[in-house]
């Protein structure tokens, strides 16, 4: 079990400030009149003192607290142009950010949680004792924002007194960060005290850039203090690193749900979309997919779209699984953004009206914008993540750059794009989820999309997340196993985060009509994979909606399934229609069977390959294992009858 307030709080023992006395004569030493009186209104003593703590240990020049005022707002975007963190581009209200070359991800391998002696830890995570952490944070971020202006913002991850929503405190010298705390969260600072009563709790984010420098790259941390739920991140600049309200603090949400919900919480690393059939009956949804695995581009097929990356939720006393979006925005990667694929967000990217903050694509000498896969002309020349750029220009290791890193971002409010839901997204009781799915980057094994047959074959069809590394990790490669693509934000033991999602599926609570169908989707099989010559996928981005189109069609009992050992598959004829009607495109009957055959062999592969891996974790459900058990011997059983590939016509 997390015990909260264990060991050592170390930003109190760095700064030193141990009373409110204390931290109100350093606020009157190192704030101007403006910026005292403003933190005067929030009265939550705990959190005054750590923010003095964070400016006596940080030693800044200034301290600017942000309101969120527009006036407020308005100076953080002034001070980025000035700093040179954010550069204006051509169009109105839109900026470029460019990380170091060598930090255009994650560092996952400088990422770890700080840890008490038996505190349960998960196995996929890195770690480092209290006293370590302790130590190399008072070494590494003694004065390290020495010239430069902390700036101090209260936020909420997600709308205001929903029941998840966590009050947080973001403290950083980057503009950069907070512009996009701006765009991607909600501030707090006018009911921050109210919010803290409510949660019993909030959340602390210490960074700074430092000097910015590829040399301090080596020294860059991110630490998750989770016993005391503050994070500190340094000499680092890409916002997944550094933006801490985004995967550091969803990891405290993570483990507030596992350890403090009672079996009815989740914190996931899902979008939250609805789709409105011809009656206008929304059916909504929510799903899990690594980054970089088309979530964005899914959340966005939807016509009632709330979020493309996390999600909060909590099985309701009406018997529904609610959720929420803890942002108010995307930080989405654009490769292969385009009108055919993603057409809300390219209206919102490429005409007047948006806010954007551009990372890490190539700005021509128009001060425009491109990326990789927009299905536009490029420019031969312009300014990229690495610098100058020309075409044909190539690394140390003479491959070729690419036009935008495969990790470039835009950061938006949900508001700009087209069908954004304004009333359910920022709705603080949540929507009522009908489908979960799960996907990965899955070139060869499963079908585009399958149903579990009950919650726990749901649950293990989470677990079994397989996924091609993507650019979002530095230096990640190769096939990994992403569990419940939530595995890189799980703090605490596996076998204690995969019992709370079988008693959240399971719940007592949920009634028949309000629990959700628990499905995978796949959006990577490739021709080659299914007989055919190329490696080119057996499906585009349109489709997507008719799956989910199928699938809420499945969950309301208005289409019938094929079961199949790992699930129920759609029926041809229902997806030739569905095809037809939604994206006017034929589906063949050949496309079909390559979809949906079942290919034994690989699936008892894949099997094999989960069991053994979570064979080496301690006191896991017995239900995965039972699962996988009953998958394993149906599997075998249809090779005896057929063979080892199924088309689903003998299934019928």
């Amino acid at each position: 079990m997390l015990k909260l307030k264990q060991g050592v709080d170390i930003l109190a023992e760095v700064g030193g400030v141990k009373s409110i006395d204390e931290a109100q004569q350093i606020f009157k030493d190192k704030l101007d009149s403006e910026n005292l009186a403003k933190l005067e209104k929030i009265k939550t003593e705990e959190a005054l003192i750590k923010i003095a703590n964070a400016i006596k240990f940080c030693k800044p020049d200034k301290v600017m607290v942000t309101t969120g005022s527009p006036e407020d707002m308005m100076m953080v975007r002034k001070m980025s142009i000035e700093k040179g963190e954010e550069s204006h581009l051509a169009m109105k209200d839109h900026t470029i950010h460019f990380d170091l070359p060598e930090e255009q991800g994650r560092i996952v391998d400088r990422t770890f949680y700080i840890i008490n002696e038996g505190e349960p830890v998960s196995s996929l995570g890195k770690k480092i004792l209290r006293d370590e952490g302790h130590a190399y944070v008072k070494e590494n971020m003694d004065g390290i924002m020495q010239g430069k202006t902390m700036m101090v913002g209260f936020f909420s991850r997600g709308p205001a007194g929903a029941k998840l929503s966590l009050p947080a405190i973001e403290i950083s010298s980057s503009t950069y960060v907070m512009h996009s705390g701006d765009m991607l969260y909600r501030h707090v600072y006018d009911t921050f005290d109210e919010q803290v009563s409510k949660s019993g709790l909030f959340l602390t984010n210490v960074h700074s850039e430092g000097p910015n420098r590829p040399e301090d790259l080596p020294k860059a941390r991110v630490f998750m203090d989770r016993s005391w739920l503050t994070t500190f991140s340094m000499y680092c600049t890409y916002a997944g690193n550094t933006l801490l309200l985004k995967k550091g603090n969803h990891r405290f949400a993570v483990d507030l749900a596992t350890y403090y919900g009672e079996g009815k919480e989740l914190s996931e690393h899902m979008f939250i979309t609805g789709m409105q059939d011809k009656s206008g009956k929304v059916t909504w949804f929510a799903g899990a997919a690594p980054s970089g695995c088309g979530k964005t581009t899914t959340a966005m097929a939807g016509t009632e779209f709330i979020g493309d990356d996390l999600a909060q939720m909590w099985v309701a006393d009406d018997g529904t699984l609610r959720a929420i979006n803890p942002e108010r925005g995307i930080f989405g990667i654009v490769a292969d953004v385009n009108y055919q694929g993603d057409p809300y967000l390219m209206k919102a990217l490429r005409e007047e009206g948006a806010e954007v903050i551009w990372s890490n694509v190539l700005i021509d000498d128009k001060k425009v914008p491109h990326w990789t896969g927009n299905g536009e002309e490029h420019p031969d020349k312009g300014f990229n993540f690495q610098g100058e750029w020309f075409k044909g220009k190539k690394n140390e290791s003479g491959k070729e750059i690419p036009i935008s890193h495969p990790n470039a971002r835009c950061t938006l409010r949900n508001e700009s794009i087209g069908n954004f839901s304004t009333g359910f997204g920022h709705d603080p009781t949540g929507v009522a989820i009908k489908v979960i799915t799960y996907s990965g980057r899955d070139a060869d094994t499963m079908p585009p999309v399958w149903v579990g047959k009950n919650p726990d074959h749901g649950v293990v069809i989470g677990a079994s997340i397989v996924s091609a590394a993507t650019a979002t990790e530095v230096g990640a490669t190769g096939v990994k196993r992403q569990p419940w693509a939530n595995a890189p934000f799980i703090p605490g033991s596996l076998s204690d985060y995969m019992k709370n999602q079988f008693d959240v599926y399971n719940h007592a609570k949920l009634t028949e009509e309000g629990s959700p169908i628990l499905a995978g989707l796949n959006y990577f099989l490739t021709d080659a994979s299914r007989g055919g010559s190329t490696t080119k996928l057996l499906g585009e981005k349109r489709d997507v909606k008719v799956w989910l189109t199928w699938l809420s069609k499945f969950a309301h009992g208005d289409v019938e399934g094929i079961e199949t050992p790992i699930g129920f598959i759609p029926k041809y004829d229902d997806l030739k229609e569905l095809f037809s009607s939604i994206i006017n495109k034929a589906y063949s009957k050949e496309l079909y069977d390559k979809h949906f055959s079942i290919y034994v062999d690989k699936i008892q592969s894949r099997i094999e390959l989960q069991k053994e891996a979570f064979g080496k974790e301690e006191n896991l459900p017995k239900q995965l294992f039972i699962v996988y058990d009953e998958w394993s011997e149906g599997l075998k059983e249809l090779k005896d009858k057929f063979g080892a590939i199924v088309t689903p016509d003998k299934l019928m």
